[in-house]
């Protein structure tokens, strides 16, 4: 059961950022470590992407487990109110293929990085070198 209030649940899940996150930051972090240049939130492109590479005609996404659905520790359907959620966890994994399939059509490559994964840098680090076919 939950122990908080529907308006301090309210409050927290308002709080939530959708930019500028904590895995986001990691992989803006390893991306320029590693010499890429990158922007950030193209509205322009399908889905808003997290990062943009335009050089590598490349676009990452950092999806959190939960909000995107993930296959992980992270990504578990909360126990209470699943009519809502399973729904609304399926949306956001059908918008989210329906966006790296428009970006395909474009031209782009398409990298989806979740977030349990930014939990290991130099795992991290060597993925993005090999998306990217950069020695490191």
């Amino acid at each position: 059961m939950d122990t908080l209030s529907s308006e301090q649940r309210s409050r927290n899940m308002a709080a939530v950022r959708s930019r500028d996150t904590g895995p986001e930051r990691v992989v803006r972090s390893a991306l320029h470590s590693m010499g890429l240049r990158f922007r950030l939130h193209q509205s322009s492109l399908p889905g808003s992407p997290d990062i943009v590479l335009k050089r590598h005609k490349a676009v990452i996404f950092v999806h959190g487990c939960f909000w995107h659905g993930h296959d992980c520790g992270r990504g578990k359907v909360p126990a209470t109110r699943k009519d809502f959620w399973l729904p609304k966890l399926a949306g956001n994994r059908e918008r989210d293929a329906r966006q790296a399939r428009e970006l395909k059509v474009l031209g782009w490559r398409v990298l989806t990085v979740w977030e349990c994964e930014t939990k290991d840098g130099p795992k991290l680090l060597r993925r993005l070198a090999r998306w990217f076919k950069v020695a490191r």
